[in-house]
């Protein structure tokens, strides 16, 4: 059962996922951000699918409008030889036409692959218990991205070679405004943590904690250091992430409730 808080409104969190592909795809050289009817194609043009990404943008009101933004997507990338990804906010669907999601993706080869709660919070909750403080390092040289890009592709799973395509190199000059964090035990890499402060919102990314070290309160405490570090200044914009099934029970006790969710859809070869 989803319990969807109603005085807080989806748009914040769907804009802020957005403009977090839109920074990620910028900082390559071959960045592929578009913006067409209804829709915001985000593409980095990398292995990892999820990155190459498509959004809407905009209310859908029939199954009609939803196929047709689904086949400029698809030829959008099929023209480009990219895999890719569909991020379908599910508060822009009109509730007859959410049915017919499923079946419309399925008949263009986009399978289901994630589905996330949107979570926002106006604040934190102040912390209930003594919380692990590990050395907390900004992602600024090569030694600290390295160690973002090794935890996080433990934590989700995915190749390091792909990560890597991701969080590239020169990320750190080139996505200024996508801060990224690693939390350090004894000088070991053990957790990471990132935001992207925009217009709608403070966005809380990649939340993960090495095997080991999850339990204890190590998720929470680079949450909060993240937060307060891009809180500086703009204290007034509300906090919003996408949740795991792993982290919402922990999300929830900090102060976030659900408010729309994310449905992931990949395309299949």
């Amino acid at each position: 059962m989803h319990h969807i808080l109603p005085t807080m409104d989806f748009h914040p969190v769907e804009a802020n996922l957005r403009q977090s592909f839109r920074l990620l795809a910028l900082a390559r050289a071959r960045a592929d951000v578009a913006e067409l009817p209804g829709m915001t194609i985000a593409s980095s043009d990398v292995t990892f699918r999820m990155f190459n990404a498509a959004f809407l943008s905009a209310p859908v009101r029939t199954p009609e409008e939803l196929e047709y933004r689904l086949d400029r997507a698809r030829r959008h990338f099929e023209s480009r030889g990219l895999p890719w990804s569909f991020w379908c906010c599910e508060d822009w669907l009109e509730r007859r036409v959410r049915p017919r999601l499923s079946p419309l993706c399925a008949a263009r080869n986009l399978r289901l692959a994630s589905e996330l709660p949107g979570m926002q919070a106006r604040e934190l909750y102040k912390q209930r218990r003594a919380l692990p403080q590990p050395e907390v390092r900004r992602v600024e040289n090569f030694s600290t991205l390295q160690d973002f890009r090794t935890i996080c592709s433990l934590c989700f799973h995915v190749p390091p070679a792909w990560f890597s395509e991701v969080f590239h190199d020169n990320i750190v000059t080139s996505a200024p405004d996508f801060v990224c964090w690693v939390g350090y035990d004894q000088g070991r890499p053990i957790a990471t943590a990132a935001t992207v402060t925009s217009g709608e919102a403070i966005g809380i990314y990649n939340i993960g904690v090495a095997t080991g070290y999850r339990g204890r309160g190590v998720a929470e405490g680079i949450t909060r250091h993240a937060v307060e570090a891009a809180q500086a200044g703009v204290r007034d914009l509300p906090l919003i992430l996408q949740s795991t099934s792993l982290g919402q029970r922990m999300y929830q006790k900090m102060g976030f409730r659900e408010v729309t969710r994310i449905l992931v859809y990949n395309s299949v070869s």
